[in-house]
């Protein structure tokens, strides 16, 4: 069967639901856009390891060619949930509007594989003295599970690796950590008459916040990036909730966090320093305080100015690499021993968004972009 064209495989990618969601009445396998990339890679010549990371989520890990090295084309099968009565199109149906491609997974990121097919069809007669890796993975979107499953078995990926997350074909080697956390504050209740009858947990997260928004001050102070249009980590306090009526002492209270830590600031180095802040506070209050995280952190990730995938990519783009305040999987592809950046031909402004769009006059010069990376690492590699 011929390979369908760039348009049908955007259609096909786009038309395959791989919604990945905390909220499980939303959450949906990624299988059918990992079997239609395994078929359309599969019938090129390439191998193709499908792997189950849990029930319904898979990754795709398809190689051509063979040895070390060689260059990784990755990103995610999944997208984030939509609401069709938002979207003036059919969220899942490409429809071209205005000179774009509209669609749920067009920017962000399903596109992105479909452009790298396109690219490298034409280079497969050609002998690759260095392989080419297709990477897709699951649950980006929500949890990381796809990527952070290929961490934790190790190994060695490739020499480099681009993540096709939106950038506006301009490379990114810097990016910010993402850390939601979550404290709990047990108290005691009892009659607003008389403080002694019980412990406020109220009043012991009014402490607690004092204590962050201290070493907050103390991070913006220590640590500054000028590449970041934030030059400073962020703490932002997302929710709180406690108590019940006002004349009873609030026996219970949570606050729900998020902190965004620059390059070179480790996440269980800031965990640690607020357990130490919390500690003081719970003996001042007689409370119970339970700290973790909401989810498992993404790092924060910065590949060398002087990498030599960085250098190539500012050559072929024209543009110097930069940072970006969204998250990524680059940090886990940099643990299997890539050189890595982020370099797509989406907008991030439109992603997660109805009306996801990609702007058709990006799509040759992707393709051309993608093509030309390809036989650097493949074809002619030093």
């Amino acid at each position: 069967m011929p390979l369908p064209s760039l348009k049908d495989q955007f259609a096909a990618l786009i038309a395959a639901p791989s919604v990945s969601c905390t909220q499980p009445a939303l959450d949906l396998s990624n299988r059918a856009v990992i079997d239609l990339l395994a078929g359309w890679l599969g019938d090129l010549g390439f191998a193709c390891d499908i792997q189950q990371v849990s029930p319904g989520k898979f990754n795709l890990v398809a190689t051509f060619g063979t040895g070390p090295g060689g260059l990784v084309l990755a990103g995610h099968s999944d997208t984030v949930p939509y609401d069709d009565a938002l979207w003036k199109t059919d969220p899942l149906k490409l429809t071209e509007v205005d000179g774009n491609w509209v669609g749920l997974g067009s920017c962000d990121m399903k596109g992105f594989f479909a452009l790298a097919i396109e690219a490298l069809r034409p280079l497969l007669d050609q002998p690759f003295k260095q392989p080419l890796i297709i990477l897709a993975t699951c649950d980006e979107e929500s949890s990381m599970a796809g990527a952070k499953a290929l961490a934790a078995a190790g190994g060695v990926l490739g020499r480099a690796a681009v993540i096709g997350e939106p950038t506006r074909l301009k490379p990114v080697r810097l990016h910010k950590g993402v850390m939601m956390e979550r404290i709990e504050i047990l108290g005691r209740s009892g009659h607003s008459s008389d403080p002694s009858l019980g412990r406020s947990a109220l009043e012991a997260m009014y402490d607690a916040i004092g204590e962050l928004k201290g070493l907050r001050r103390q991070w913006q102070e220590q640590y500054r990036n000028p590449q970041f249009s934030v030059p400073q980590p962020t703490l932002n306090f997302g929710c709180i909730h406690g108590g019940d009526n006002p004349n009873r002492i609030c026996g219970q209270c949570s606050l729900e966090f998020d902190l965004r830590p620059l390059p070179g600031m480790d996440p269980d180095v800031l965990r640690d320093a607020i357990r130490q802040k919390l500690h003081p506070v719970a003996e001042l209050h007689q409370v119970q305080i339970d700290y973790a995280p909401l989810f498992s952190e993404v790092s924060p990730f910065e590949e060398s100015a002087d990498a030599e995938l960085v250098r190539i990519a500012e050559r072929l783009t024209g543009h110097t690499a930069e940072a970006v305040a969204f998250g990524t999987e680059a940090p886990y592809l940099q643990r299997l021993g890539c050189e890595t950046i982020v370099l797509g031909p989406g907008d991030i402004a439109c992603a997660h968004q109805p009306g996801e769009y990609l702007e058709m006059s990006r799509l040759q010069p992707t393709v051309r972009l993608l093509r030309q990376l390809i036989e650097h690492y493949c074809l002619t590699p030093a």
